[in-house]
């Protein structure tokens, strides 16, 4: 897979930021909460405590106070303090409690819209994409906006409120000491934002890089059994070391400009704390500010240069936040390849008859001049068992996939009892169709999980009727804990027949009234296709059968074979018909005759 090229355009902060600000809003009550807890903490803490102890400091140099005036004199500056640090430290756990309260609420529907989001996109989609870096991603783009809503109201309010509270509690008491101080936190900022704006592709680029060894890590534990029957442990070492070397050199190339920011940003610390210095030592000679004003002052100063000397750091994180969330905010802006109609109705079948008309079809990520099918036109009336063979390529597999709307057509339509499925919901369609791969989709969890997947509410009775007729029932209650056996990721605890005979028992359960099959036997020993085959044909009775197939027994005794050449029918018949007619079914049967078991 052809790894992307990460760059980060300005416009996906906003995006970001929109999916983020609408779960935000949905609880915009405690997110005023969090805002106005941090405003109170920074406040009583940072500069009410300050402000009384200067009064203190100027009540002490005007006049002396005995140890029996002690309690008369400063008790109220004392409740004061109290009060002031009672507040102070209640609206910091009022912070921390509304921060987790939106990070819980935020992170569930942000989790929820990318699930729907994922599970709603295309076949196409996923199968360009690894599964591995989709989950990383998930889990990247959740992770950011606790990153970005704890930077806000960590970092960012208190910076914005301490530049605030200073420069109003003291432009009455020194005016000039203010002005100077405020043109220097007007450079710091414009400084640092301009160096964070270049950091910014950085992070993107680290984020995709880390996203990349992900998929890389996935790919290979996917396929472990391929990795060590071929030996090949040290050439996947290779790989995952060439990724994770990319996100070391990404993130060396992050850290090193960050620093260098930082360097810079200091140095205009430094001019502000040789300001206060300079004003604490000559104010009262120079201007006449009293003892406790001067306190303030380098008081409210220090604490604003130490709530400064943090932007570093939440620029940092904010970056990261941001190049956390790019590739997800990506995925999540991306349109919906198949998607209902605004008006889709629900798909009601009670026949299962299916008319294809004059289809024509290419892959959303070809061209038009890849064309599987043009003006494709077949019908397949109701109950009839039909088999599609071909060579590869001839558009078999495609076919089923079009019926399942896992794609949509470019021109022409599919009915199924008379009903475009283009104008049905998806859902509905689906739940008409029982569909068997050549691959069983089985989840890692029980035999009857499994089985049920199509009817969550089927009895035991009803889950063991099935796998009866899939032939099933014998080897599932020969495991030690029987329906309750879980199957392994994909079903690797499982051997291919009884993988298959699990989906088989899968698609008798669902009981829908359109059956098609891809390719159900032809990975399997003669044995296991025999079980295999007797199930099927459990599973055809009453319904509409499409059998792709490479094995020509397999479809033998159907009602009807279509053969398919480069998207088009070239010959359509029973197996007798298509025999004695000696075109290129008849050379395909011919080098696999007798060589199966076929259906009867």
């Amino acid at each position: 897979m052809r790894r992307r090229e990460y760059g980060k355009k300005p416009s996906t902060i906003a995006r970001t930021l929109r999916y983020y600000w609408h779960v935000t809003s949905i609880q915009w009550p405690m997110f005023l909460l969090s805002v106005a807890s941090t405003l109170g903490f920074v406040f009583f803490l940072s500069y009410a405590n300050p402000y009384v102890v200067g009064l203190v400091v100027d009540k002490v140099s005007l006049e002396s106070v005995g140890p029996d005036r002690v309690f008369d004199v400063f008790g109220p500056y004392i409740i004061m303090l109290i009060c002031a640090n009672v507040l102070g430290q209640f609206f910091s756990k009022l912070q921390d409690y509304t921060v987790w309260k939106l990070e819980l609420r935020a992170n569930y529907a942000l989790a929820t819209h990318v699930f729907d989001t994922l599970s709603n996109q295309s076949m196409t989609f996923h199968t360009n994409r690894y599964g591995g870096s989709l989950v990383s991603q998930t889990q990247k783009f959740i992770s950011a906006y606790s990153t970005l809503l704890e930077s806000l109201i960590y970092a960012v309010i208190p910076i914005v409120s301490s530049a605030v509270f200073t420069v109003t509690m003291l432009a009455g008491l020194v005016p000039l000491y203010v002005a100077i101080l405020s043109v220097l936190l007007v450079t710091y900022v414009i400084v640092a934002y301009q160096l964070y704006r270049r950091i910014l592709p950085l992070n993107a680029a680290a984020a995709g890089a880390q996203n990349a060894l992900s998929g890389e890590l996935s790919d290979s534990i996917t396929n472990i059994l391929s990795v060590k029957t071929y030996g090949r442990e040290a050439f996947e070492r290779t790989l995952f070391d060439s990724a994770n070397k990319e996100v070391l050199a990404a993130d060396s190339k992050r850290m090193r400009a960050s620093i260098a920011r930082g360097a810079m940003t200091s140095l205009i610390i430094v001019v502000i704390m040789a300001l206060v210095v300079v004003f604490i030592t000559g104010g009262n000679a120079w201007f006449g500010i009293s003892a406790g004003t001067l306190v303030m002052m380098f008081t409210y100063t220090y604490s604003l240069t130490m709530q400064f000397n943090r932007i570093n750091i939440t620029f940092t994180h904010l970056n990261r936040g941001f190049g956390d969330a790019h590739d997800m905010t990506l995925i999540l802006d991306e349109p919906t390849l198949v998607a209902d109609d605004p008006d889709a109705c629900e798909l009601k079948v009670t026949k299962g008859e299916i008319a294809i008309e004059n289809v024509t079809f290419w892959y959303a990520d070809g061209s038009e001049t890849d064309k599987i099918f043009k003006q494709f036109s077949l019908e397949i009336p109701a109950g009839q068992r039909v088999g599609l063979v071909g060579r590869s390529g001839s558009g078999k597999t495609t076919l089923t996939t079009l019926l399942l709307r896992l794609s949509n057509l470019q021109e022409g339509r599919i009915l199924v009892d008379g009903q475009d499925i283009a104008h049905a919901t998806q859902v509905s369609l689906r739940q008409q169709i029982a569909y068997v791969p050549q691959e069983p989709l089985l989840f890692h969890r029980t035999i009857r999980e499994n089985i049920a997947y199509g009817k969550p509410e089927a009895s035991d009775g009803e889950i063991r009727e099935a796998a009866a007729k899939a032939n099933a029932l014998e080897f599932i209650e020969a495991l030690p804990q029987g329906f309750d056996t879980h199957t392994g990721e994909r079903g690797v605890k499982l051997s291919g027949g009884q993988r298959q005979r699990v989906a088989i028992a899968r698609a008798i359960l669902a009981a829908a009234p359109i059956l098609v099959l891809d390719e159900a036997t032809s990975a399997l020993d003669s044995e296991s296709e025999k079980l295999i085959q007797d199930a099927l044909r459990n599973l055809m009775e009453g319904r509409t059968s499409i059998v792709v197939a490479h094995r020509l027994s397999t479809v033998a005794s159907l009602d009807r074979i279509i053969v398919l050449r480069e998207g088009g029918i070239v010959e359509d018949g029973t197996h007798a018909e298509l025999v004695e007619a000696g075109g290129e079914y008849a050379q395909l049967w011919s080098r696999q005759s007798g060589a199966f078991f076929g259906l009867r």
